[in-house]
């Protein structure tokens, strides 16, 4: 069996958002529960656990054993639980690591969770856990208020978004546009934190950042779970809503290059495995931290050209009924952003898509999809990077 032989049958997530009167086992529970249901699956059927958390010891005082904590009470008993710690891509990795486990043959069935909480009546707390996500040497080099100021909004993403406009056009309307349409898309998603209308002023009049970045134009602090069952070829062939990880590819960063960024490099190693190219890709979801790190990854994953990310905002190519319909969920700006929760819900997400069950925000005819996430700092480049193509179809068909 090749590490990707293996697929989707159940996914589950739960509404993001402020949940202070939830607690960590509460939310995971509600997500198991209805991912199992999606698979149909008892809770003894799963054999093996990978649960992702990054902010629990902070916010919510649970320093160890968390896969353990929420699963105490689910039903799930006695079977290997692995504890991952990516960053944002979490539980992307994790999925990654369900994958191996099903092809080394050490699980055929096997439960992916994503679990956060985010906020705490103390602010200072969430700002500290966010910030741990980087180097914490580096970011307290920076001078960076740790306990009020968010290294990635203030330093990361504005210098990434300020060498690329040094290389090209770049409108600040675009960046508000891809917001406009993260909103447009979440207002069909009863998960989603944030569904009221916005408006590209509405978005330029907001809180500034780190110019030219706005408040709107970033992803929100949420707390939520998400749920994923993963399970070997043998048993997805008689499940048909079954959706087929055709890649799941995972790497640290390297020094920042022009020639070839890693979410780039880690996406072209994807599409190889997974035989399949950019232009066969129907829906995305992607890693939209900030409004730029959408435009961005359009150029990464290869949708378009170097440069001409914009182009496509403009189009209209990346809205529900363009050319290729890019966080149909809402993406982080808007659905939310439970930092090591985020890749299962985009899995989820997607999942839906290629089933063909996501409602009022399907994308007609989707058989092939990709999740990009990305998670920390070290090194001048994301911590950890993941890529995930889904198919409705295994390879070979």
């Amino acid at each position: 069996m090749k590490t990707d032989d293996c697929a989707v049958t159940g996914v589950s997530l739960t509404a993001f958002g402020r949940h202070l009167d939830r607690s960590l086992k509460d939310l995971a529970a509600e997500a198991v529960a209805d991912a199992l249901s999606d698979a149909g699956l008892k809770p003894h059927e799963i054999d093996m656990a990978f649960v992702a958390n990054t902010v629990a010891s902070v916010t919510a005082g649970q320093v160890a054993v968390v896969g353990q904590v929420v699963l105490d009470g689910t039903g799930i008993s006695g079977i290997p639980v692995y504890n991952i710690d990516n960053a944002c891509a979490g539980s992307s990795t994790a999925l990654n690591l369900a994958t191996h486990a099903i092809a080394g043959g050490a699980a055929s069935r096997v439960l992916v969770v994503g679990i956060e909480k985010l906020f705490a009546e103390d602010r200072a707390l969430t700002f500290r856990a966010l910030n741990g996500a980087a180097d914490i040497e580096w970011v307290r080099s920076t001078g960076i208020d740790i306990d009020r100021d968010s290294v990635f909004m203030k330093k990361v993403y504005a210098e990434r978004l300020h060498d690329y406009a040094a290389r090209w056009p770049l409108s600040v309307e675009a960046l508000a546009k891809i917001a406009v349409k993260n909103r447009s898309h979440a207002r069909f998603n009863e998960k989603a934190q944030y569904r009221d209308p916005l408006t590209i002023d509405a978005v330029l009049e907001s809180r500034l950042i780190q110019d030219p970045i706005r408040a709107l134009m970033c992803s929100p602090i949420a707390d939520g779970a998400a749920a994923t069952v993963v399970v070997a070829m043998d048993i997805a062939r008689h499940d048909d809503r079954a959706v087929w990880i055709r890649a799941s590819r995972v790497s640290m960063g390297s020094p920042p290059s022009r020639a070839e960024s890693t979410i780039g490099r880690v996406a072209r190693q994807a599409y190889q495995a997974a035989a399949v190219e950019p232009r066969d890709v129907d829906v995305a979801e992607v890693h939209d931290a900030t409004a730029f790190s959408e435009l961005l990854a359009y150029e990464e994953l290869g949708f378009c050209a170097p440069g001409q990310g914009a182009s496509l905002v403009e189009a209209d190519d990346t809205s529900i009924g363009g050319r290729i319909p890019v966080n149909p969920s809402g993406g982080l700006e808007s659905r939310g952003h439970p930092l090591a929760a985020t890749g299962a819900a985009q899995i989820a997400e997607l999942v839906n898509q290629l089933r063909g069950e996501a409602g009022k925000r399907q994308v007609d005819g989707a058989r092939v999809a990709v999740a990009e996430t990305a998670g920390g700092f070290v090194g001048g480049d994301s911590a950890a990077v993941a890529i995930t193509i889904l198919a409705t179809s295994p390879h070979g068909h």
